[in-house]
């Protein structure tokens, strides 16, 4: 599926700063928010590293989100 006008992007960088962060990226990858801290730690923010380390496809649009 194509992203399209009405599609809203994803963020540009995982950023685990706040509570609301931690919950959104957790909701996106469908993921406990420890998992997704795991695998920013490793990999960085980069949200299609971290789908790679925790085995989703980017942009993951099982998500509900996007």
């Amino acid at each position: 599926m194509s992203m399209d006008e009405s599609t809203p992007e994803a963020p540009a960088t995982v950023r685990l700063t706040e509570p609301r962060d931690k919950a959104y990226w957790a909701r996106y990858f469908q993921t406990p928010s420890e998992e997704v801290e795991a695998a920013v730690a490793e990999v960085g923010h980069d949200p299609a590293k971290v789908a790679e380390r925790l085995g989703k496809p980017w942009p993951f649009e099982a998500s509900g989100i996007v």
